[in-house]
């Protein structure tokens, strides 16, 4: 079969490589399929199926390079043609590098994997028994499930032929009554891991927490951060961990005087923090896949196999992100960005059993609108949501009001006095941006509740 007529996204790759007339060509093709559901008042509400496809070519003519980017096929010429005039009136790129090298996988030519609102089945059974018990308790429970799969191709002028599927499906609950509102959230690849009856009564513990209302001031209070939490602020210090711009003095992982600070101790002896896109609970795209250089990824990369690298081992800060270009320049291994990410410290302790261990104390749920405020400290500010309760000799004995916060997540491994158990989690802020994290609960004797809020 010639290239013109294969089919989807690898007949989509071989049309542009064979109409290239660039020193060097990459070509990225996703086609996602996606389904979500929605519930509101004990109702469920909407329910739709989203599909896409996208194609970027990207060209290197020199050492400059192009990138164009469509949503359809019907006109890849042009396409291919206005990524080479790009490339052609680019000064050279300052991150380039020879493209990767390499051969096809045997299942190149597979064609892009589906998903449908079938894969709801049992979630909106299981969400029919939890609203008629919410109605009869006073209870309003509200949520969003959604999963999908995405298939990329990634072909390139010197035989590299990569493809990955990738599904990733969650799931949140919120409850109102009375005692406040409470979230719980969950991530899952085939939802044969999800329990609605365990979410559910998660969420009626909490409101049932909060039946007794407290007011507090702002302050510096003990605080139990449970994993999303903890996955919340870790990605964005992730996000920030830059090898370039650390090395040029500005981030929270630049060195005084010049140079990063890989090899100091951030935070407690045996703790570590990694990302693994083989880990079987957190797989991810195992090689690089981008569109657009920046001091996290470099175009030039595409198809680069993705290692598991430690960011953190025993304490101390192992690796920033690194693509050939950085890593060349400052010396460095080659550590590029993986789209999941581990934090553990070796402790076994549940939430439940470090409320038991605390004697006076707050626990979060989750954080919300977190925004960062200073990039030389990571210094971040956000609010509390969702239930913010008061602990009180091993036991949660109300809820408590809002507050506004002020922390800088690499401050805080410096800081903790306890790592519980890690688990599976989701981010609250960044569960569209970063499902796949695994986080322990942090118990920090001074976290900064620098206001309160009127925020519900």
């Amino acid at each position: 079969m010639s290239a013109p007529e294969l089919a989807g996204g690898e007949g989509a790759v071989e049309r542009c490589l064979a109409l290239s007339r660039a020193d060097g060509c990459l070509v990225v093709v996703r086609e996602s399929s996606s389904a979500n559901l929605r519930w509101a008042g004990n109702t469920l509400t909407t329910n739709g199926v989203v599909k896409g496809r996208s194609v970027s070519v990207i060209s290197v003519v020199g050492e400059a390079v192009g990138v164009r980017s469509a949503s359809v096929l019907d006109d890849l010429e042009s396409l291919v043609r206005a990524s080479e005039q790009a490339a052609r009136d680019a000064a050279p790129a300052e991150d380039f590098s020879p493209l990767v090298d390499g051969q096809a996988q045997p299942d190149f030519s597979t064609p892009a994997e589906q998903t449908s609102p079938s894969v709801f089945a049992g979630l909106a059974t299981d969400l029919g028994g939890a609203f008629r018990a919410a109605r009869t308790d006073g209870v309003q429970l509200y949520g969003y499930a959604s999963h999908d799969v995405t298939t990329t191709w990634l072909g390139s002028s010197t035989g590299l032929r990569r493809r990955h599927s990738q599904p990733t499906g969650y799931v949140e609950l919120t409850g109102k009554s009375s005692g406040g509102s409470s979230w719980v959230g969950q991530h899952t690849r085939d939802w044969s891991d999800l329990s609605v009856p365990v979410l559910d009564a998660e969420v009626r513990r909490r409101l049932g927490w909060g039946a007794r209302q407290c007011s507090l001031p702002a302050g510096r209070y003990e605080t139990l951060l449970p994993p999303s939490a903890v996955a919340d602020l870790m990605a964005y210090a992730y996000w920030t961990a830059a090898g370039r711009d650390a090395a040029e003095g500005r981030t929270v992982f630049s060195r005084a005087g010049g140079g990063t600070r890989v090899g100091e101790h951030l935070g407690p002896s045996g703790l570590r923090m990694w990302s693994d896109p083989a880990d079987p609970a957190l797989a991810t795209t195992p090689f690089v896949v981008t569109t657009a250089s920046s001091a996290m990824s470099s175009v030039f990369d595409n198809g680069l196999p993705l290692p598991a690298t430690d960011w953190v081992s025993d304490g101390a800060l192992s690796a920033l992100v690194q693509t050939r270009s950085t890593a060349a320049a400052t010396g460095s291994a080659v550590t590029p960005y993986v789209s999941n990410l581990s934090l553990d410290g070796a402790g076994t302790a549940t939430t439940d059993e470090m409320v038991a261990s605390t004697e006076r104390g707050l626990l979060l749920t989750c954080l919300w609108y977190i925004r960062e405020v200073d990039p030389q400290t990571l210094l971040l500010t956000g609010l509390t949501r969702d239930g913010v309760y008061l602990v009180e000799d091993g036991t949660v004995v109300g809820a408590v009001n809002n507050f506004r916060w002020n922390e800088s997540p690499i401050g805080l491994l410096g800081r903790l006095s306890e790592v519980g158990r890690s688990t599976a989690c989701l981010p609250r802020e960044w569960s569209d941006d970063f499902t796949w994290a695994r986080m322990p609960t942090l118990r920090v004797p001074d976290f900064n509740m620098s206001s309160v809020s009127q925020a519900s």
